[in-house]
């Protein structure tokens, strides 16, 4: 089979298209057929090693498992002696390690049965950064309905999922990112939105009951956060890129939550398949539709990761692998 590997760190160059061997799922996997994979921040930080500490888990020197993709959509090709929730030919989608190949083999409890009136495409772009979203918004943050929301990076991947999610949880959004994505998050739900080239959210004087930042923000201090939050709020963050960033946000965020009311936090909730089961519902009902920018084909993955890198998608980047791949303009 096809898939993508890479045997060193690197820029996007370092991942190549190759003739590997296809998996055998162990008695608790599902062996997929790959239909549609997505593209999420984590993987350029995988194939850069970046920041330093994913080198403690994918390899100090080199990469351990040389496969990219954490989402995955398609059908079930076999099924190991132990599964009981799926039979071949079930289309499925879910969370997965090396999703960017012809097949990939996925632990029975990081998939569930893809709704009948989703595409393949559309349930690709959904797992990693909608369980993001969810669990930060309802879990890490404790939303409630009628409080107000604040999403730092409404137009990317976990943005777009965020802003629909907390109003399907009974919020009032408001969304930051720039002038061109403004009419875009509106039209996902955002009740306000604000361009973060003209107004800065933490010098508005308006306050919020939560707010997630998931946008890698060079530029803004913890403090900036504590200032837009409402006594009792609290911020999650979840776009961090560097150490310096990972530290502040630990060092600063920890002691500005033990030393008032305020909770500044990074999200490090893991998600299980309750959460996807979530994600399941939302997306049959038609509650959270996610926001497709770009399709690539599996050949063309170190283009799509470049683009994704380059920090100006608009929701998700889809993979398409055993289906016709429609072209970018």
């Amino acid at each position: 089979m096809k898939a993508i590997v890479f045997t060193r760190y690197g820029p996007p160059e370092v991942l190549q298209l190759k003739e590997v061997e296809k998996p055998i799922p162990k008695d608790n996997e599902v062996l997929v057929q790959v239909c549609a994979s997505s593209v999420n921040p984590y993987d350029y930080h995988s194939m850069r090693a970046s920041p330093f500490l994913v080198r403690l888990i994918l390899g100090f020197t080199r990469p351990k498992y040389g496969g990219l993709g954490a989402d995955v959509a398609g059908r079930v090709e076999a099924v190991g002696r132990g599964v009981t929730r799926f039979h071949p030919g079930d289309q499925v989608f879910g969370r997965c390690a090396g999703g960017f190949a012809e097949y990939t083999a996925v632990p029975e409890d990081d998939l569930v049965l893809k709704p009948a009136n989703v595409s393949f495409d559309l349930a690709a772009a959904a797992p990693m950064a909608a369980l993001t979203a969810l669990k930060g918004l309802r879990d890490q943050g404790k939303i409630r309905p009628g409080q107000k929301v604040l999403i730092n990076g409404a137009s990317g991947g976990v943005g777009t999922f965020a802003v629909q999610i907390a109003k399907t949880l009974g919020a009032e959004v408001t969304g930051v990112c720039s002038a061109r994505n403004l009419d875009l998050v509106r039209s996902i739900g955002a009740d306000h939105v604000i361009d973060y080239t003209r107004e800065d959210f933490g010098r508005s004087g308006l306050r919020y009951d939560l707010i997630l930042s998931a946008v890698p923000d060079l530029k803004r201090s913890i403090s900036s956060f504590k200032r837009a939050l409402n006594p009792d709020g609290i911020c999650v963050i979840v776009g961090l890129s560097t150490m310096r960033q990972l530290f502040r946000a630990l060092l600063v965020g920890g002691w500005v939550s033990r030393t008032g009311s305020r909770k500044i936090g990074v999200m490090m909730m893991r998600p299980d398949l309750k959460d996807l089961l979530v994600v399941q519902e939302l997306l049959g009902a038609g509650k959270v539709v996610p926001v497709i920018d770009r399709r690539y084909t599996l050949a063309e993955v170190p283009d799509a990761v470049r683009y994704i890198e380059e920090g100006h998608a608009r929701g998700k980047v889809v993979v398409s692998v055993n289906q016709e791949a429609p072209r970018n303009p």
